[in-house]
């Protein structure tokens, strides 16, 4: 008896499935085809998206070879040309970075200039910028009065800047070559009170507050 029983459920179970399958067959097939297509469709992507940042690689790495062959003018080229041509936003700014430190090479002011240009665009990321800002202000530090590099620096010296190190060491050397003690002596006391100084920036501030009289007072 509960054979019988079972036939007639595997029958009933068989007919709402027919039932089921003539109303949203049709629906399930262009589903499948849908999520076929979505994974082929996410595996090309990442194929390609592979094969773009290999070209990219490829092309930054020989563009920094001419750099270390000291070829200034080859390394700017071709870090222009990848800037300028690569769909990867990280080996554009890279190649912007690079390009503008080939430039510095022949000719500080239009390395300076580059520099200026990334750390104005938003679009590159914070942490870029603020490296692209320092960048320039080394290159600065030599010709620029003080006040211009105070507007340079002063934003990244400030507590938590990724770069404030490096920042205030520019701006107490900038503050010595202008002759000015209460500047020199506030950097020179942020960099001692800054825990988080690394050793090399405190011996280079220590030798210059010695080339300075020893101020710290």
């Amino acid at each position: 008896m509960s054979d019988i029983f079972s036939e007639i459920d595997e029958e009933v179970r068989r007919e709402k499935l027919a039932k089921l399958w003539a109303r949203y067959g049709s629906y399930i097939i262009v589903l499948l085809v849908l999520v076929v297509a979505g994974v082929a469709g996410w595996r090309g992507y990442q194929y390609y998206e592979a094969k773009r940042a290999a070209a990219a690689s490829a092309a930054f790495e020989a563009a920094a070879n001419l750099a270390d062959q000291n070829k200034s003018a080859e390394a700017q080229a071709a870090f222009a040309k990848l800037a300028a041509e690569t769909d990867s936003g990280g080996y554009r700014t890279l190649a912007r970075l690079r390009e503008a430190s080939a430039s510095a090479a022949q000719d500080p002011k239009a390395g300076m200039a580059a520099y200026d240009a990334i750390a104005k665009d938003s679009s590159v990321g914070t942490v870029f910028q603020q490296l692209a800002g320092v960048r320039a202000a080394m290159i600065a530090v030599d010709v620029a009065p003080l006040a211009e590099m105070n507007q340079r620096l002063e934003p990244l010296a400030q507590p938590g800047g990724a770069f404030r190190h490096t920042a205030r060491e520019l701006l107490a050397l900038a503050s010595v070559r202008a002759n000015d003690a209460a500047a020199a002596k506030k950097w020179f006391d942020m960099v001692a009170g800054d825990p988080e100084t690394p050793p090399s920036v405190r011996t280079r501030i220590d030798v210059l507050k010695a080339l300075n009289g020893g101020s710290s007072s």
